[in-house]
Protein backbone atom coordinates (compact mmCIF):
# COMPACT_ATOMS: atom_id res chain seq x y z
CA UNK A 1 0.00 0.00 0.00
CA UNK A 2 1.12 3.05 -0.59
CA UNK A 3 0.27 6.77 0.62
CA UNK A 4 -2.42 8.48 -1.85
CA UNK A 5 -2.22 11.93 -2.31
CA UNK A 6 -3.36 14.72 -0.04
CA UNK A 7 -5.73 17.20 -0.02
CA UNK A 8 -7.03 20.11 2.47
CA UNK A 9 -10.32 21.18 2.70
CA UNK A 10 -11.18 24.48 4.32
CA UNK A 11 -15.09 24.66 5.07
CA UNK A 12 -16.52 28.65 5.49
CA UNK A 13 -20.00 27.81 6.91
CA UNK A 14 -21.75 31.00 6.03
CA UNK A 15 -23.93 32.68 3.85
CA UNK A 16 -26.43 35.91 2.92
CA UNK A 17 -29.29 33.29 2.84
CA UNK A 18 -29.30 29.74 2.89
CA UNK A 19 -30.70 27.99 -1.07
CA UNK A 20 -33.94 25.71 -0.78
CA UNK A 21 -31.89 23.00 -2.46
CA UNK A 22 -28.88 23.19 -0.54
CA UNK A 23 -27.73 20.60 2.04
CA UNK A 24 -24.38 21.62 2.95
CA UNK A 25 -23.70 22.85 6.24
CA UNK A 26 -24.19 26.26 5.75
CA UNK A 27 -25.66 29.38 8.02
CA UNK A 28 -27.47 32.50 6.97
CA UNK A 29 -25.03 35.37 8.39
CA UNK A 30 -27.61 37.17 11.04
CA UNK A 31 -24.84 39.28 12.65
CA UNK A 32 -21.14 40.78 11.79
CA UNK A 33 -18.88 37.95 10.18
CA UNK A 34 -16.03 36.29 13.00
CA UNK A 35 -13.95 36.68 10.71
CA UNK A 36 -10.63 36.62 12.59
CA UNK A 37 -11.87 34.55 15.33
CA UNK A 38 -12.75 31.75 12.52
CA UNK A 39 -9.43 32.28 11.00
CA UNK A 40 -8.24 31.51 14.44
CA UNK A 41 -9.66 28.25 15.00
CA UNK A 42 -8.90 27.03 11.82
CA UNK A 43 -5.48 27.02 11.68
CA UNK A 44 -5.96 25.46 15.54
CA UNK A 45 -8.20 23.12 13.60
CA UNK A 46 -5.17 22.26 10.87
CA UNK A 47 -2.56 22.28 14.05
CA UNK A 48 -4.46 19.56 15.50
CA UNK A 49 -4.96 17.43 12.04
CA UNK A 50 -1.14 18.09 11.06
CA UNK A 51 -0.24 15.21 13.78
CA UNK A 52 -2.02 12.77 11.41
CA UNK A 53 0.31 13.33 8.40
CA UNK A 54 3.45 13.93 9.43
CA UNK A 55 5.73 14.92 6.50
CA UNK A 56 3.46 14.35 3.90
CA UNK A 57 2.73 17.00 1.39
CA UNK A 58 -0.48 18.75 0.11
CA UNK A 59 -0.70 19.09 -3.03
CA UNK A 60 -4.30 21.07 -3.43
CA UNK A 61 -6.80 23.21 -1.37
CA UNK A 62 -10.67 24.03 -1.74
CA UNK A 63 -11.98 26.96 0.12
CA UNK A 64 -15.61 26.06 0.30
CA UNK A 65 -18.97 27.22 1.79
CA UNK A 66 -21.60 28.34 2.44
CA UNK A 67 -19.88 31.49 0.79
CA UNK A 68 -15.98 32.23 0.69
CA UNK A 69 -16.08 34.94 -0.94
CA UNK A 70 -17.88 36.88 2.55
CA UNK A 71 -14.30 36.70 3.61
CA UNK A 72 -11.87 39.74 2.89
CA UNK A 73 -8.84 38.85 1.10
CA UNK A 74 -6.72 39.81 4.08
CA UNK A 75 -8.61 36.67 5.91
CA UNK A 76 -7.66 34.27 3.01
CA UNK A 77 -4.14 35.47 3.24
CA UNK A 78 -3.75 34.72 6.74
CA UNK A 79 -5.26 31.14 6.12
CA UNK A 80 -2.85 30.73 3.45
CA UNK A 81 0.35 32.16 5.24
CA UNK A 82 -0.92 29.84 8.64
CA UNK A 83 -1.33 26.82 6.42
CA UNK A 84 2.30 27.28 5.19
CA UNK A 85 3.30 27.18 8.38
CA UNK A 86 1.49 23.91 9.62
CA UNK A 87 1.92 21.71 6.73
CA UNK A 88 4.11 21.00 3.73
CA UNK A 89 2.12 23.15 1.14
CA UNK A 90 3.31 21.97 -2.94
CA UNK A 91 4.62 25.25 -4.37
CA UNK A 92 2.79 24.20 -7.10
CA UNK A 93 -0.38 23.93 -5.18
CA UNK A 94 -4.27 24.55 -6.77
CA UNK A 95 -5.73 26.72 -4.30
CA UNK A 96 -9.24 26.76 -5.26
CA UNK A 97 -12.13 29.30 -3.50
CA UNK A 98 -15.80 29.58 -4.13
CA UNK A 99 -17.47 32.54 -4.79
CA UNK A 100 -21.27 33.71 -5.19
CA UNK A 101 -21.53 36.21 -7.97
CA UNK A 102 -23.79 38.52 -5.44
CA UNK A 103 -20.86 38.86 -2.58
CA UNK A 104 -18.30 40.36 -4.91
CA UNK A 105 -17.45 44.14 -5.21
CA UNK A 106 -14.65 45.46 -7.74
CA UNK A 107 -11.20 44.38 -7.60
CA UNK A 108 -12.12 41.54 -4.87
CA UNK A 109 -10.87 38.80 -6.93
CA UNK A 110 -7.80 40.13 -7.67
CA UNK A 111 -7.04 40.63 -3.93
CA UNK A 112 -7.71 37.51 -3.84
CA UNK A 113 -5.30 36.06 -6.02
CA UNK A 114 -2.51 38.48 -4.78
CA UNK A 115 -3.26 36.58 -1.21
CA UNK A 116 -2.40 33.50 -2.82
CA UNK A 117 -6.20 31.76 -4.59
CA UNK A 118 -5.42 30.67 -7.57
CA UNK A 119 -8.76 29.32 -8.88
CA UNK A 120 -11.69 30.70 -8.32
CA UNK A 121 -14.77 28.31 -8.82
CA UNK A 122 -18.11 30.89 -9.26
CA UNK A 123 -21.45 29.80 -8.21
CA UNK A 124 -23.87 31.34 -11.07
CA UNK A 125 -26.16 28.04 -11.47
CA UNK A 126 -28.70 30.12 -14.08
CA UNK A 127 -28.83 33.47 -15.64
CA UNK A 128 -32.22 33.43 -15.88
CA UNK A 129 -34.43 35.46 -13.16
CA UNK A 130 -37.21 33.12 -12.39
CA UNK A 131 -34.77 30.30 -12.32
CA UNK A 132 -32.41 32.43 -10.11
CA UNK A 133 -35.33 33.25 -8.55
CA UNK A 134 -36.55 29.44 -7.99
CA UNK A 135 -33.25 28.77 -6.41
CA UNK A 136 -32.61 31.56 -3.86
CA UNK A 137 -29.56 32.89 -5.60
CA UNK A 138 -29.15 36.24 -4.54
CA UNK A 139 -27.34 37.44 -7.51
CA UNK A 140 -28.82 38.46 -11.32
CA UNK A 141 -27.39 38.04 -14.77
CA UNK A 142 -25.09 41.11 -14.86
CA UNK A 143 -23.56 40.51 -11.27
CA UNK A 144 -23.04 37.13 -13.09
CA UNK A 145 -21.29 38.33 -15.87
CA UNK A 146 -19.46 40.84 -13.74
CA UNK A 147 -17.95 38.13 -11.48
CA UNK A 148 -16.55 36.56 -14.96
CA UNK A 149 -15.09 39.70 -16.08
CA UNK A 150 -13.42 39.77 -12.77
CA UNK A 151 -11.85 36.60 -12.79
CA UNK A 152 -10.19 37.00 -16.36
CA UNK A 153 -9.02 40.65 -15.40
CA UNK A 154 -7.52 39.55 -12.17
CA UNK A 155 -5.25 37.45 -14.08
CA UNK A 156 -6.01 33.89 -12.24
CA UNK A 157 -4.63 31.36 -14.67
CA UNK A 158 -7.57 29.23 -14.18
CA UNK A 159 -11.58 29.28 -13.07
CA UNK A 160 -14.87 27.57 -13.13
CA UNK A 161 -18.67 28.44 -13.54
CA UNK A 162 -21.15 25.93 -11.73
CA UNK A 163 -24.32 25.99 -13.42
CA UNK A 164 -27.33 23.83 -12.86
CA UNK A 165 -29.59 21.79 -15.06
CA UNK A 166 -33.01 20.29 -14.59
CA UNK A 167 -34.57 22.91 -12.85
CA UNK A 168 -38.62 23.42 -12.21
CA UNK A 169 -40.12 23.80 -15.10
CA UNK A 170 -36.80 23.91 -17.07
CA UNK A 171 -37.05 22.96 -21.31
CA UNK A 172 -34.00 22.22 -23.09
CA UNK A 173 -34.39 25.43 -24.64
CA UNK A 174 -33.75 26.93 -21.39
CA UNK A 175 -31.25 24.88 -20.47
CA UNK A 176 -28.82 25.01 -23.91
CA UNK A 177 -29.31 29.06 -23.11
CA UNK A 178 -27.62 29.15 -19.78
CA UNK A 179 -25.02 26.71 -21.06
CA UNK A 180 -24.33 28.76 -24.34
CA UNK A 181 -24.18 31.87 -21.97
CA UNK A 182 -21.58 30.25 -19.81
CA UNK A 183 -19.43 29.27 -22.93
CA UNK A 184 -19.95 32.50 -24.38
CA UNK A 185 -18.04 33.73 -20.67
CA UNK A 186 -15.06 31.59 -21.79
CA UNK A 187 -14.36 29.89 -18.40
CA UNK A 188 -11.36 27.74 -18.06
CA UNK A 189 -13.68 24.78 -16.52
CA UNK A 190 -17.52 24.81 -16.28
CA UNK A 191 -19.41 22.33 -13.73
CA UNK A 192 -22.67 21.45 -15.20
CA UNK A 193 -24.45 19.46 -12.53
CA UNK A 194 -28.13 18.05 -12.31
CA UNK A 195 -30.31 19.55 -9.80
CA UNK A 196 -30.99 16.40 -6.73
CA UNK A 197 -33.83 16.77 -3.88
CA UNK A 198 -31.79 16.05 -0.45
CA UNK A 199 -33.51 15.09 2.28
CA UNK A 200 -33.58 18.24 5.16
CA UNK A 201 -33.93 20.69 2.80
CA UNK A 202 -37.08 23.36 1.91
CA UNK A 203 -37.28 21.53 -1.75
CA UNK A 204 -37.49 18.08 0.00
CA UNK A 205 -40.32 19.23 2.64
CA UNK A 206 -42.01 21.16 -0.52
CA UNK A 207 -40.40 19.82 -3.98
CA UNK A 208 -40.68 21.27 -6.83
CA UNK A 209 -41.84 20.00 -10.12
CA UNK A 210 -38.78 18.85 -12.03
CA UNK A 211 -38.57 18.01 -15.88
CA UNK A 212 -39.76 14.38 -16.20
CA UNK A 213 -36.88 12.19 -17.24
CA UNK A 214 -37.00 12.13 -21.16
CA UNK A 215 -36.62 16.09 -21.00
CA UNK A 216 -33.66 15.57 -18.36
CA UNK A 217 -32.07 13.15 -21.09
CA UNK A 218 -32.20 15.20 -23.53
CA UNK A 219 -30.65 17.93 -21.76
CA UNK A 220 -28.02 15.80 -20.64
CA UNK A 221 -27.94 14.67 -24.57
CA UNK A 222 -27.38 18.16 -25.94
CA UNK A 223 -25.49 20.08 -23.57
CA UNK A 224 -22.52 17.48 -23.68
CA UNK A 225 -22.38 17.33 -27.53
CA UNK A 226 -22.75 21.39 -26.94
CA UNK A 227 -19.95 21.48 -24.43
CA UNK A 228 -17.28 19.12 -26.20
CA UNK A 229 -17.96 21.06 -29.38
CA UNK A 230 -17.13 23.81 -27.81
CA UNK A 231 -14.01 22.17 -26.69
CA UNK A 232 -14.78 21.50 -22.88
CA UNK A 233 -14.23 17.52 -22.69
CA UNK A 234 -15.61 15.45 -19.76
CA UNK A 235 -13.34 13.55 -17.41
CA UNK A 236 -16.11 13.03 -14.94
CA UNK A 237 -19.52 13.09 -14.14
CA UNK A 238 -20.51 16.92 -13.59
CA UNK A 239 -17.25 18.24 -14.76
CA UNK A 240 -16.07 19.77 -18.26
CA UNK A 241 -12.89 21.45 -18.44
CA UNK A 242 -10.44 22.59 -21.34
CA UNK A 243 -7.06 20.82 -21.67
CA UNK A 244 -5.02 20.92 -18.48
CA UNK A 245 -7.44 23.24 -16.57
CA UNK A 246 -9.51 19.77 -14.91
CA UNK A 247 -9.83 20.40 -11.14
CA UNK A 248 -6.72 18.61 -9.36
CA UNK A 249 -8.67 19.18 -5.90
CA UNK A 250 -11.75 17.00 -7.37
CA UNK A 251 -9.59 14.56 -9.23
CA UNK A 252 -8.40 13.95 -5.90
CA UNK A 253 -11.18 12.67 -4.27
CA UNK A 254 -12.17 10.41 -7.12
CA UNK A 255 -9.21 8.69 -6.85
CA UNK A 256 -9.52 7.87 -3.56
CA UNK A 257 -7.09 10.18 -2.39
CA UNK A 258 -6.16 11.10 1.18
CA UNK A 259 -8.19 14.95 2.69
CA UNK A 260 -7.52 16.53 5.34
CA UNK A 261 -11.01 18.77 6.45
CA UNK A 262 -11.14 21.85 8.72
CA UNK A 263 -13.85 23.75 9.81
CA UNK A 264 -17.24 23.42 11.18
CA UNK A 265 -19.15 20.01 9.92
CA UNK A 266 -15.94 19.70 7.32
CA UNK A 267 -15.45 16.11 6.43
CA UNK A 268 -11.84 14.64 6.36
CA UNK A 269 -10.42 11.20 4.53
CA UNK A 270 -6.90 10.22 5.88
CA UNK A 271 -4.63 6.58 5.89
CA UNK A 272 -2.54 5.99 8.59
CA UNK A 273 0.64 5.47 7.67
CA UNK A 274 1.94 2.89 10.33
CA UNK A 275 -0.94 0.29 10.00
CA UNK A 276 -2.65 1.66 6.37
CA UNK A 277 -5.93 1.56 7.67
CA UNK A 278 -8.50 4.34 6.99
CA UNK A 279 -10.55 6.72 9.05
CA UNK A 280 -13.67 9.37 8.07
CA UNK A 281 -13.47 12.44 10.38
CA UNK A 282 -16.11 15.07 10.88
CA UNK A 283 -15.64 18.36 12.83
CA UNK A 284 -18.21 20.05 14.96
CA UNK A 285 -21.11 20.97 12.94
CA UNK A 286 -21.98 24.27 14.28
CA UNK A 287 -20.36 27.16 14.10
CA UNK A 288 -20.81 28.26 18.12
CA UNK A 289 -19.77 24.89 18.84
CA UNK A 290 -17.28 24.21 16.80
CA UNK A 291 -15.82 28.41 18.08
CA UNK A 292 -15.65 27.47 21.45
CA UNK A 293 -12.66 27.10 22.63
CA UNK A 294 -13.01 24.19 25.32
CA UNK A 295 -14.27 22.23 23.38
CA UNK A 296 -12.24 20.14 20.74
CA UNK A 297 -12.93 20.19 17.04
CA UNK A 298 -13.11 17.14 15.89
CA UNK A 299 -16.80 15.19 16.50
CA UNK A 300 -16.22 11.87 15.00
CA UNK A 301 -13.89 9.77 13.86
CA UNK A 302 -14.61 6.10 11.98
CA UNK A 303 -12.92 3.83 10.78
CA UNK A 304 -13.82 2.63 7.53
CA UNK A 305 -13.85 -1.19 7.49
CA UNK A 306 -12.20 -3.54 5.25
CA UNK A 307 -15.95 -4.88 4.16
CA UNK A 308 -17.01 -1.37 2.82
CA UNK A 309 -13.71 -0.19 1.11
CA UNK A 310 -14.35 -1.45 -2.36
CA UNK A 311 -17.94 0.28 -2.42
CA UNK A 312 -16.21 3.12 -1.19
CA UNK A 313 -13.49 3.26 -3.57
CA UNK A 314 -15.43 2.35 -6.73
CA UNK A 315 -18.18 5.08 -5.84
CA UNK A 316 -15.51 7.57 -6.31
CA UNK A 317 -13.19 6.31 -8.79
CA UNK A 318 -15.61 5.09 -11.19
CA UNK A 319 -17.12 9.04 -11.53
CA UNK A 320 -14.07 9.62 -13.91
CA UNK A 321 -14.02 8.84 -17.56
CA UNK A 322 -10.18 8.30 -17.29
CA UNK A 323 -9.12 4.80 -17.09
CA UNK A 324 -8.52 3.59 -13.41
CA UNK A 325 -4.89 1.48 -13.35
CA UNK A 326 -6.11 -1.37 -11.40
CA UNK A 327 -3.25 -1.30 -9.18
CA UNK A 328 -4.56 1.99 -7.59
CA UNK A 329 -7.18 -0.21 -6.04
CA UNK A 330 -4.64 -2.14 -3.18
CA UNK A 331 -2.46 0.93 -3.23
CA UNK A 332 -5.02 2.89 -2.08
CA UNK A 333 -7.40 0.88 0.13
CA UNK A 334 -4.49 -1.34 1.66
CA UNK A 335 -6.73 -4.84 0.94
CA UNK A 336 -6.42 -7.30 -2.37
CA UNK A 337 -9.18 -7.74 -5.08
CA UNK A 338 -11.26 -10.70 -3.51
CA UNK A 339 -12.96 -13.07 -5.40
CA UNK A 340 -16.39 -11.87 -5.12
CA UNK A 341 -15.13 -8.14 -6.04
CA UNK A 342 -13.85 -9.42 -9.05
CA UNK A 343 -16.88 -11.40 -9.86
CA UNK A 344 -18.75 -8.01 -9.22
CA UNK A 345 -16.29 -6.11 -12.24
CA UNK A 346 -17.20 -9.43 -14.69
CA UNK A 347 -20.99 -8.61 -14.54
CA UNK A 348 -20.50 -4.85 -14.79
CA UNK A 349 -18.22 -6.05 -17.75
CA UNK A 350 -20.93 -8.41 -19.04
CA UNK A 351 -23.44 -5.45 -18.51
CA UNK A 352 -21.29 -3.77 -20.38
CA UNK A 353 -20.84 -0.93 -17.90
CA UNK A 354 -17.21 -1.46 -17.61
CA UNK A 355 -14.66 -2.37 -19.96
CA UNK A 356 -11.56 -4.26 -18.52
CA UNK A 357 -7.64 -4.53 -19.83
CA UNK A 358 -4.95 -6.15 -18.31
CA UNK A 359 -4.37 -3.16 -16.40
CA UNK A 360 -7.16 -0.70 -16.15
CA UNK A 361 -10.44 -0.74 -15.85
CA UNK A 362 -12.54 1.88 -17.47
CA UNK A 363 -16.51 3.08 -16.96
CA UNK A 364 -18.39 2.96 -20.59
CA UNK A 365 -20.93 5.69 -22.17
CA UNK A 366 -23.29 3.05 -20.82
CA UNK A 367 -22.37 2.68 -17.31
CA UNK A 368 -21.90 6.70 -16.93
CA UNK A 369 -25.76 7.26 -18.24
CA UNK A 370 -26.09 4.33 -15.35
CA UNK A 371 -24.20 5.00 -13.09
CA UNK A 372 -26.17 3.54 -9.87
CA UNK A 373 -26.81 0.66 -11.32
CA UNK A 374 -23.01 -0.11 -12.07
CA UNK A 375 -22.27 1.06 -8.51
CA UNK A 376 -25.06 -1.43 -7.59
CA UNK A 377 -22.61 -4.41 -8.60
CA UNK A 378 -20.62 -3.72 -5.66
CA UNK A 379 -23.05 -3.33 -2.85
Amino acid sequence: MRNPPLSLYIHIPWCVQKCPYCDFNSHGLKSALPEKEYVAHLLDDLAEDAKLIGDRTVETIFIGGGTPSLFSSQAMADILHGVKQRVNLSDSAEITMEANPGTVEAGKFAGFYQAGVNRISVGIQSFQPKHLNVLGRIHNESQAENAVKQAHSAGLPTFNLDLMHGLPEQSVENAMSDLQQGIALNPYHLSWYQLTIEPNTPFYSRPPELPDDDILWDIQEKGHALLEAAGYHQYEISGYAKPGHQCQHNLNYWRFGDYLGIGCGAHGKVTDTQNGTINRLVKVKHPRGYMEISRPYLDTKTLVQEDDLPFEFFMNRFRLVEPCPISDFSDFTGIALSTEVQKALVDANRQGLLSISDNHWQVTAKGRRYLNSLLSCFV
